[in-house]
This record gives structure tokens, C-alpha cells and sequence, in this order.
């Protein structure tokens, strides 16, 4: 087999159908967003976190489209991303940004769906999570708060959460100022649920979960969560640092359906059995489908 050269290891080509994937999962995800944004919150005066909450505000006071604020102010952050994060998340971005700003001119003078200020901020928010969910899960971004808090990431001790929450506290108290301050609550409130819809969106409703079993019956627990669980489980050969004994660990995934149940195994089995279960983002390859259980 030939060598392959240090480029092509750091940037391998996408497929037709793959970029056809992503570039349509990118285009509904700003869609949504825009639907979310004119159609329930804008309308409103409910506002959003990040770059899109400023373009909002510019674009009450300007007059000016919103679709002109949230293309120019995002612009800037295509080119760093382009540069410090990657050509592919580069241009999905820069794609997203485009449809998203195309369409909120679009909508613009479609009347607000509702003008109960609760249900536009629940439904907008909501509709608004699951665009930016759909294109950060398929490579891309729709604010470049995003891009910069990466960056900012790169050379300060802080999170990107912890980053664009210190963004979006200036931005969402400045939308008391700009509108009401009623109206900064309510825009608080689809920004949280605009955060939590994006996470269901990321992680999937099935959410897996990793699970490490140390104990001195792991045989008994791992044939009984592959025959009433039907899970794989994979067993490591590990060292007790305080005792220096041999320790057989455990380690399976599951959905977290399924975690009260190996709870219910693990304690059946060994009462004493360390156990720890983790949240897991993704789940790829390997034998996680589920058996037919005996």
C-alpha cells in the first residue's frame, strides 16, 4: 500500500453522496432556524443568543433586514474559522449563513404564527434549537459566537460553554434596553430552550451511555447483561493500585433505558461491585446493535 502523503492524512475528500448529505441536513437546519427566528420570535421582540441577537437588535433599530445583519456580522468569523478550524466546517458554515440569511428575507413578511408571547418563545425556541442542532451535527455552524469561542478556547483556561454564556449574558441583557425588559426574560427563556433542544438534537433521544464494572463475579454480570440486557460487553484485565490484586473490569454500552436494569443486574450479582455509568455524545461501528434477548 503506498504511503500516504501528510496532507491527504489531514484532509481527506468527502463523497458526492456525503457532501449531498450534509449540504441538505445544513440547508433544513437554516431553514428551521429562520422559520424559529421570523415567524415566532422576531415578530415578538424576542431575541436570540450570539451574533443573531445582535442582528436582531441592529436590525429593530436600523430598519434594515435582519438577513443583511446576521450575513456581514457572521462574515468575519467565516474567514477565522477558515483558518484556525477548517476548510470543510469553513464552507458548511459559510452555506448555512448564507441560506439562513436568504430566508429570514424571506419570511420576513410572513405574519407571526402566534402573539401569545409564552407559546412564540417555547415553539420558537424549540423549532430555532433544532435547525442549529441539525447543522452543527452535520459540520457546520449558524453564529459565529460559535467559532469564536472555540478560538478563545485555544488560548484561555475556559470552556466554550463558559465562553458564549459570558457572550450571550451581555447580548440577552441588552435586549432590555433595546426592547423590554419583560422581553429580555422571555428572550432568556428561548435561549435556554433553544440550548437544550440543540443538545437532544446533537446526543439523539436515545442517548447512550458507557458502563465500567469492576468486580469479583464479572463473569456472572456480563453473562447476564448479554442474555437479559443483549448487549456486548468487553472484558479488561485491570490492577488494583491500593491492593495490587487482578481485577477483571467490565465495559458496555448502553441506552439509558437500559440503565436501571443493569443496576438492577450489577446488584443482583455483587451487591459490592464498583460501578460507574457515563454519558456517551456518539456511538459508532462496532457490535452496540441489540441482540434478541434469551
Amino acid at each position: 500500500m503506498a504511503e500516504l502523503s501528510k496532507a491527504q492524512i489531514q484532509h481527506q475528500r468527502l463523497s458526492k453522496a456525503k457532501i449531498i448529505k450534509r449540504a441538505t441536513a445544513i440547508f433544513i437546519g437554516a431553514v428551521l432556524m429562520a422559520v424559529g427566528l421570523e415567524i415566532f420570535l422576531v415578530p415578538n421582540n424576542v431575541i436570540d443568543g450570539g451574533i443573531t441577537g445582535i442582528s436582531i437588535m441592529l436590525s429593530h433599530i436600523t430598519g434594515f433586514p435582519l438577513g443583511i445583519f446576521i450575513f456581514l456580522l457572521n462574515l468575519p468569523f467565516f474567514f477565522m474559522g477558515y483558518k484556525q478550524i477548517g476548510k470543510t466546517f469553513a464552507i458548511s458554515t459559510l452555506f448555512g449563513i448564507i441560506v439562513l440569511s436568504v430566508f429570514t428575507s424571506l419570511f420576513h413578511p410572513v405574519p407571526a404564527f402566534t402573539e401569545d408571547i409564552l407559546l412564540a418563545t417555547i415553539f420558537g425556541g424549540m423549532i430555532l434549537g433544532t435547525g442549529v442542532g441539525l447543522v452543527i451535527r452535520y459540520g457546520g455552524a449558524l453564529d459565529g459566537t460559535e467559532i469564536l469561542a472555540i478560538l478563545i478556547n485555544k488560548k484561555f483556561p475556559f470552556s466554550v460553554g463558559e465562553i458564549i454564556m459570558f457572550f450571550n449574558i451581555f447580548i440577552l441583557g441588552a435586549a432590555g434596553f433595546v426592547f423590554t425588559w419583560d422581553r429580555a426574560m422571555y428572550s432568556i427563556l428561548a435561549y435556554v430552550i433553544a440550548f437544550k433542544t440543540i443538545d437532544v438534537v446533537i446526543k439523539g433521544l436515545d442517548e447512550s451511555k458507557s458502563a465500567w464494572i469492576i468486580s469479583d463475579n464479572s463473569e456472572a454480570i456480563g453473562d447476564a447483561i448479554m442474555n437479559r440486557l443483549g448487549r456486548g460487553v468487553t472484558y479488561l484485565s485491570g490492577e488494583g493500585a491500593f491492593s495490587g490484586d487482578d481485577k477483571k473490569v467490565i465495559f458496555c454500552v448502553i441506552t439509558r433505558l437500559e440503565e436501571a436494569k443493569l443496576k438492577e443486574i450489577v446488584e443482583e450479582n455483587d451487591p459490592n461491585a464498583f460501578l460507574a455509568i457515563a454519558d456517551m455524545a456518539e456511538v459508532r461501528g462496532g457490535r452496540f446493535k441489540k441482540r434478541d434477548i434469551h
